[in-house]
């Protein structure tokens, strides 16, 4: 029995023991645990590194056909030299006048050629060019060279676009060219891999390598959108394009921002989605076709947000509507524009880029803020290009002049009303009204905000202003209505903008 006993105790133990050992060890666990993150790690990062281009070497050569080097020559005027001085009535003068005439009788004018260099590429196998504008400006002969040897053509100007730096140019060959598809520059994120190819420094055809390094850059045009890369870009490389990965044109090398003229790694190509639109245009009329609204507009600052009661800074402000589209649809001044053709509006340069983008005659519903409330206009576009130049205020209307000129010293600033001197004095229509800006104290609000002698305000609270009664009933509302400051329509030499000055006690 005891036997029996120590047996069954025996096996309950080696049982016991068995099941001990094969318990899941904790820290063998952690152990392989770590050990798979690890591998993952490494996988994931061997993944990241891949993303890096072991070499451009074969995307040069799919798209090196397509680039091109051009030289243009332009002819300029040379003078002969300084001519003698003769005193007039002088018994020398008709001598020298004979001697001139006679040596330059029968002789052509003398010139010499002025040649420059730049780079472009090939869009369609029928000989379309894409370069900058300023690579051919004022060019009388634009010769193409191509890459491999392929020899040299003669190109011609299909049409230009100086607002984009953009020209488009034709050769004419028997043979298919090689070309380049325009790639989506809204896809292009910072930091992704580019690559730049043209002729830097007439060195002849050269690549670059580098990152997005920014995008949206503003330099001085009103439609720019350069994307920002540290590709080196020099002189030559103008009109040249800059690649994705994928051998599209992302951007056409434009301009470089450097202290010394080379490259410091600052340079700035035009984005692709900016030249379709005008290449497309230049190829179909040989010129540009931008929408046009007919307005002037500035930003709204916070301060005229406040005056205004706008909870945001958002949409572009009208500060005037001449004869045009946007008069014709009821537009007016101090209308906030909130959205254009579904897009939402959040500045004037958005605003400019959505309208120069637009087609000429093309119906678009426009969204505006007017009173605290909300309007649809619906706006005929004309045309940006053959918009006329003509910022003069409307016709002239009864310029009877107030019975007794009122001037007062108000928000830091000398004001008079309007009288048929100062309408004179400062080159205004007849029928102009507002109050004079005659002086501004030098430490004042108004002065900070730039305001000046000569300005006209017309506007008060967003209502015709032609009295300086008006414009103290305008403060003592905004003050009552608990306003920090009032909305001002200032003028300056036919110029409007908005100013907020404060009306605090």
């Amino acid at each position: 029995m005891n036997e029996t006993s120590d047996r069954i105790s025996e096996e309950t133990a080696v049982k016991a023991q068995a099941r001990v050992e094969t318990r899941p060890n904790p820290k063998l666990i952690a152990t392989l645990f770590a050990l798979m993150a690890a591998m993952v790690l490494a996988a994931t990062s061997l993944a990241h590194a891949q993303t890096r281009p072991a070499s451009f070497a074969d995307l040069a050569e799919k798209v090196s056909p397509s680039v091109v080097n051009i030289t243009t020559a332009t002819v300029v005027s040379q003078d002969t030299g300084p001519q003698p001085m003769v005193p007039e009535g002088s018994p020398f003068e008709d001598f020298f006048r004979d001697f001139l005439d006679r040596e330059g009788e029968g002789q052509p004018p003398r010139t010499r050629r002025s040649s420059a260099l730049g780079s472009g590429f090939v869009i369609s196998e029928d000989g379309y060019i894409v370069t900058n504008n300023h690579v051919i400006e004022g060019a009388d002969e634009i010769v193409i060279e191509f890459f491999g040897n392929r020899g040299e053509l003669d190109a011609t100007v299909i049409g230009t676009d100086p607002n984009t730096d953009i020209a488009l140019l034709k050769v004419e060959t028997d043979e298919p060219l090689p070309f380049v598809p325009f790639g989506d520059s809204e896809a292009i994120r910072v930091g992704d891999w580019v690559m730049a190819m043209g002729n830097p420094l007439g060195q002849g055809f050269s690549i670059s390598a580098g990152i997005i390094s920014a995008r949206g850059r503003e330099l001085q045009g009103t439609y720019d959108d350069f994307l920002q890369t540290d590709a080196a870009i020099n002189r030559g490389n103008s009109g040249g394009p800059l690649f994705n990965m994928d051998g599209q044109v992302i951007g056409v090398n434009t301009a470089i921002l450097s202290p010394n003229g080379g490259s410091i790694g600052i340079g700035f190509a035009m984005a692709s989605n900016v030249v379709t639109k005008v290449v497309d245009q230049l190829k179909e009329f040989g010129e540009t076709r931008r929408g046009w609204l007919g307005v002037r507009i500035q930003d709204v600052s916070d301060d005229v947000a406040e005056a205004m009661g706008l909870s945001s800074t958002n949409g572009a402000l009208v500060t005037d509507v001449p004869d045009g589209p946007a008069k014709d649809a009821g537009m007016e001044a101090g209308d906030l524009i909130l959205s254009f053709a579904g897009e939402e509006v959040a500045n004037t340069r958005e605003l400019v880029r959505i309208v120069g983008n637009s087609g000429v005659g093309e119906t678009v519903r426009v969204v505006v803020l007017r009173d605290g409330q909300t309007q649809t206009l619906k706006v005929v576009l004309g045309r940006r290009e053959e918009a006329l130049a003509n910022d003069e205020g409307g016709s002239s209307t009864d310029s009877t002049p107030a019975p007794e000129v009122q001037q007062q010293t108000i928000l830091g600033m000398t004001l008079s009303e309007m009288t048929d001197e100062l309408r004179e004095e400062l080159g205004l229509d007849a029928g102009a009204q507002g109050l004079v800006v005659t002086a501004v104290q030098a430490d004042s609000e108004a002065a900070a905000k730039g305001l000046i002698e000569g300005d006209v305000i017309t506007e008060a609270g967003q209502q015709q202003l032609t009295s300086i009664a008006q414009l103290e009933e305008r403060i003592a509302s905004a003050r009552d209505g608990g306003r920090q400051s009032l909305l001002l329509l200032v003028r300056r030499g036919g110029d409007p903008r908005f100013v907020a000055l404060p009306v605090t006690e």
